[in-house]
C-alpha cells in the first residue's frame, strides 16, 4: 500500500458495510493511511469493535430508512456537514437457482444491495453538490459483468448497481462529483461463507430440482473457494479503493482479481452464445453435480 496521506490529503469517507470482510478491513486500512473514516454497521456490539480497533463508527441498517436516515444526520453532525467519499459497500449474496427464489427473497436481496444504496446515495448526493465535489463509489462484483448459475438474484442486483454506477456518473460529472465501481471477482472473506451458510436456508432444498447440488454447495463450497488460486484478499479490493480515493484521476471501473479482468474481457469479444458456453463449462461441476 502506498504511504499515509498528509493532513492536506485527509478525505472524510463513510463505508457502509463494516462488520466483516471487505467493509471492515477497508475502513481500518483506510483510517491508518490517516484518512478520517467513519463506518457504519447494523449491530451495536459491530460499532464497538471497530471503535476499539481506532475507527470512528455509527448504526445504520441498509434495509431501513429510518436507520439510514438518523445515521447520514449522525454522520453529518461527526464531520461538521462535509462529506468527500461514500463507499456503498453494505450487502450480502443470495445463493439458489432463480426457480427456487420467491419473490419476498428476490425483494430482500434488492433492499439491501441496491434500494439502501440508492436511498444513501441521495442523501450524499446534495452535500456534494453544495461542496461542488465528492466520490461516490459502489462496491458491485464481476457478477454485475457476468451471469453464473445459482447466483441469478445476487447477479441481478449486481446488475442493477452497475446500472446505477453508469447513469450516475452521467449525470454528476458536470457537478463535479465522480461515481466509480469496484468490481470484485473472488475474495477470501466471510461474505463468501455467508452466502452458503445463511442465504440458503431460505431455500427449499428437499424440494427442489436441484437438491443435490445444494448439497454440494454446503459441503464443498468454502473450502474449494478457498484453496483457489484466483482467490485474492482483501488487500486487493483496498488497494483499488485508495487509488480510486486519492487518484487525482479516479478510473470509473476496476475489476479486482483475475476472473473479474479476464470475464471484462471476455463479456466484450466473445458472443453471447459463445459467453454461455464458456460459463456453462466453468460452472459445469456445480450444474451436474
Amino acid at each position: 500500500m502506498k504511504k499515509k496521506t498528509s493532513s492536506a490529503q485527509q478525505r472524510i469517507i463513510f463505508i457502509t458495510g463494516c462488520s466483516i470482510g471487505i467493509g471492515h478491513d477497508a475502513a481500518l486500512a483506510l483510517a491508518q493511511r490517516g484518512h478520517h473514516v467513519i463506518a457504519s454497521c447494523r449491530q451495536t456490539k459491530d460499532v464497538r469493535k471497530l471503535i476499539d480497533q481506532g475507527c470512528d463508527a455509527i448504526l445504520m441498517d441498509v434495509n431501513d430508512s429510518k436507520s439510514i436516515q438518523q445515521g447520514f444526520t449522525e454522520l453529518l453532525t461527526k464531520t461538521k456537514g462535509r462529506l468527500d467519499v461514500l463507499i456503498n459497500n453494505a450487502g450480502y449474496g443470495q445463493a439458489g437457482a432463480l426457480e427456487d427464489i420467491s419473490r419476498d427473497i428476490l425483494r430482500a436481496q434488492f433492499e439491501t444491495n441496491v434500494f439502501g444504496l440508492h436511498e444513501l446515495t441521495r442523501l450524499a448526493i446534495p452535500v456534494m453538490r453544495q461542496q461542488g465535489y465528492g466520490r461516490i463509489i459502489n462496491i458491485s462484483s464481476v457478477l454485475g459483468l457476468i451471469s453464473m448459475p445459482f447466483r441469478g438474484a445476487y447477479n441481478a442486483s449486481k446488475y442493477a448497481v452497475e446500472g446505477l454506477c453508469d447513469t450516475l456518473r452521467l449525470e454528476l460529472n458536470p457537478a463535479g462529483i465522480q461515481v466509480i465501481c469496484i468490481e470484485p471477482g473472488p475474495i477470501d472473506s466471510e461474505f463468501r461463507n455467508n452466502v452458503i451458510d445463511r442465504s440458503l436456508k431460505h431455500i427449499d432444498i428437499d424440494n427442489s430440482s436441484f437438491r443435490k447440488q445444494y448439497q454440494n454447495m454446503l459441503s464443498g463450497f468454502k473450502q474449494q473457494k478457498s484453496d483457489s488460486i484466483f482467490t485474492n484478499k482483501t488487500t486487493a479490493v483496498i488497494n483499488k479503493l485508495i487509488h480510486a480515493i486519492e487518484s487525482g484521476k479516479p478510473k470509473a471501473k476496476y475489476p479486482v482479481t483475475f476472473p473479474a479482468h479476464l470475464f471484462t474481457i471476455l463479456k466484450r469479444v466473445l458472443s453471447t452464445r459463445m459467453l454461455d458456453r464458456f460459463l456453462s463449462y466453468v460452472s459445469k461441476k456445480e450444474l451436474n453435480s
